[in-house]
């Protein structure tokens, strides 16, 4: 009787306690805050060529060249970019080494090329120049990649004053890609070299082509653009066969009746 007692007593004491931690643990679960999400994973880490990347888009081309050199020294693009960074900093005798270099490393890599070109246009060694786009032109495939080629090609062809030669490669150019003479960026493994010293001229003959292509809004930008710079010969802009559906325009007329800039 004793011993059944003390089992009662024993069950009712613990059965409480159980009944207990029951009600606590649910007081405890409206209460306490949820654990903390796991941290997310690490994102993949940047590389040397990203940062140079990020580094040229903010122009700082010293940063950009340091950054690029703690990638494989033998990286053929890297070499390539850090040549871009000596080039846009005018330091041309380094980027032109870099080309080299990204060529010897791939010989088959026609950004090089044209970016080499691009420092013999610039010191006017327009022969040597057309020769490296001719290479980049022959080597790469014929997309929009290769319209900058023949734009640079072009615009060598119109410091050489062969007007014909760069009609068709800045025909071609817009053919690849239509607006490869809209592009402004200092960013990425190919240069489009856009200085010329005839800057009238040029505007004229850029308001051809996109007369001829039915740009008109862009042609007569363009004419405008060559007034200001001094282009004289109205008759010329007149006569042109590319804006014969301009001619009747309110604003061609009114550029007609502009005045030159005086140089």
């Amino acid at each position: 009787m004793v011993s059944r007692t003390l089992a009662l007593l024993f069950v009712a004491a613990f059965g409480s306690a159980c009944v207990f931690a029951q009600g606590d643990k649910a007081m405890l679960d409206k209460t306490t805050p949820p654990p903390p999400a796991p941290a997310a994973q690490p994102s993949a880490s940047v590389t040397a060529e990203d940062r140079g990347d990020i580094f040229m888009a903010k122009k700082m081309y010293r940063e950009a060249i340091e950054a690029y050199q703690a990638g494989k020294p033998n990286d053929p693009i890297l070499l390539n970019k850090i040549g871009i960074a000596y080039h846009q900093s005018l330091q041309l005798d380094s980027a032109r080494r870099s080309y080299e270099r990204a060529i010897k490393v791939k010989p088959d890599f026609v950004e090089a090329m044209n970016n080499l070109g691009t420092i013999y246009y610039y010191h006017k060694s327009y022969r040597r120049a057309i020769g490296w786009y001719n290479k980049a032109i022959k080597l790469g495939p014929n997309d929009a990649k290769a319209a900058s080629f023949y734009m640079n090609r072009g615009t060598a062809w119109f410091a050489r004053k062969q007007d014909e030669k760069m009609n068709q490669d800045y025909e071609m150019a817009m053919k690849l890609d239509p607006d490869v003479f809209e592009h402004h960026s200092n960013v990425g493994q190919i240069l489009e070299e856009r200085s010329v010293e005839d800057r009238a001229r040029y505007h004229f003959e850029m308001a051809k082509l996109y007369a001829k292509s039915g740009r008109n809004e862009l042609a007569l930008q363009n004419l405008r653009k060559a007034l200001e710079e001094g282009f004289k010969d109205k008759k010329k802009m007149q006569d042109a066969p590319e804006f014969a559906t301009l001619k009747e325009s309110p604003e061609f007329k009114e550029l007609m009746t502009l005045e030159p800039r005086v140089l």
